[in-house]
């Protein structure tokens, strides 16, 4: 069975252009919604993922009417590949189920794979070079060791609760209740 799935990103846009070539393309079945593609939640999509079975195949218009970004596109191919069914994007002319299809999809898996590597790669050499001028990551200390000291000093007292403390350092009692690094 062939089953199509149409997004437009907008109300103001018109899915029409691909409905008519889903229906030419002979899918039975059509899901569509109007949404942005960077919602991760849409309920149509996730419809027609659980509706399509093995020897299936998924149909869209275009590439980028299905998957967020690269990663996120070849993710759902791949989940479906593992399940048994094909998918065939129309305008790119890629179909799966063809073995110059699943190579051409394959590259473009590889080409995922290397840009999620150097975002990596460049995301680690730049927090070692921020090291090396002495910055260091993640969210700065609300107290300083001297205010740790005294918020312990002070929650010995056992006239003195955690949301006093916590009130006198300006914090919240979250923040005096967890253990300094």
């Amino acid at each position: 069975m062939r089953i199509g799935y149409a997004r437009v990103s907008t109300q103001d846009q018109k899915p029409e252009l691909q409905l008519d070539a889903l229906e030419a393309a002979g899918c039975e079945q059509v899901f569509q919604e109007k949404m942005s593609g960077k919602v991760r939640e849409r309920p149509q999509l996730e419809a027609c993922l659980r509706t399509l079975r093995k020897g299936d195949t998924l149909v869209v218009w275009r590439l980028d009417r299905l998957g967020r970004s690269l990663k996120d596109l070849v993710e759902i191919v791949h989940g479906l590949e593992g399940r048994g069914i094909g998918f065939q994007s129309l305008t790119e002319s890629i179909d799966t189920t063809t073995a110059g299809g699943r190579l051409v999809f394959h590259v473009f898996g590889a080409l995922a794979e290397f840009e999620h590597n150097l975002i990596r790669d460049r995301t680690v050499a730049g927090l070692a070079a921020a090291r090396a001028r002495g910055r260091m990551g993640g969210r700065r200390l609300k107290l300083s060791k001297a205010d740790v000291r005294k918020a312990a000093a002070m929650l010995m007292d056992p006239m003195m609760t955690k949301t006093e403390v916590a009130s006198h350092f300006g914090v919240s009692r979250v923040t005096i209740t967890t253990r300094p690094r």
